[in-house]
């Protein structure tokens, strides 16, 4: 049987068994098996790295496997500040960073995501990367979120952008395919941002605030 190309590069690494731990919890726990992929999880902490980032904000926890995957990147002193709809969720996530030896590199914020946001930037806070992985119709609100919160070349990444073919089907007009489009195109035409847009898995972009 032919490996697709994801399955081929996955099949590359050993399992990582922080990782694994968070998919063991996430499902004994009843909750939705939607992760970042392991892939673009290896490509978060590399992008964090390569950025020099101090200072993350991650909007949806759910499990805490994006959150390993940030934190791991860190800088020494750095910190994850992350927002969390659900305590349940929450608290599962900082079970698996505690596990993993990161739970001092984090901070979580629960409740609407918008409303957290927002209490940053009243409090004047300035961070250097954002991984957005929530509810999709908050999209283009949390991409406009992030760059009044961003430093100056700070980096934003948004997962699931392809809503696993939704976003390039012309009959889908829902409101979180909608959401994601206008995201997308904020994402590749603003000229606030250089950016780029990855097919793999369910897609994913990112971008530098200039």
């Amino acid at each position: 049987m032919m490996l697709q190309d994801e399955q081929y590069v996955d099949s590359l690494y050993g399992a990582d068994a922080d990782l694994e731990r968070v998919k063991a919890g996430i499902a004994a726990n009843g909750m939705p098996d939607i992760s970042v992929a392991d892939g673009y999880g290896r490509l978060l902490t590399m992008l964090v790295t390569l950025s020099g980032a101090k200072s993350i904000v991650e909007i949806g926890a759910l499990g805490g496997y994006s959150g390993i995957c940030l934190a791991r990147g860190l800088k020494e002193g750095g910190k994850l500040t992350s927002l969390e709809l659900l305590p349940s969720y929450a608290e599962l996530a900082r079970v698996h960073m505690e596990a993993a030896g990161l739970g001092e590199k984090v901070e979580y914020m629960v409740g609407d995501a918008k409303q957290s946001l927002a209490q940053l930037q009243g409090a004047g806070r300035k961070f250097d990367f954002f991984f957005i992985d929530a509810d999709k119709e908050g999209y283009p609100i949390y991409l406009e979120h992030a760059i009044a919160l961003a430093n100056p070349g700070a980096v934003i990444v948004g997962d699931n952008i392809l809503l696993r073919g939704r976003t390039t089907n012309p009959a889908k007009a829902g409101p979180s395919v909608q959401a994601v489009r206008f995201f997308n195109e904020t994402i590749a035409s603003d000229e606030r941002l250089q950016s780029t847009v990855l097919p793999g898995y369910d897609g994913l972009a990112i971008a530098i605030v200039k």
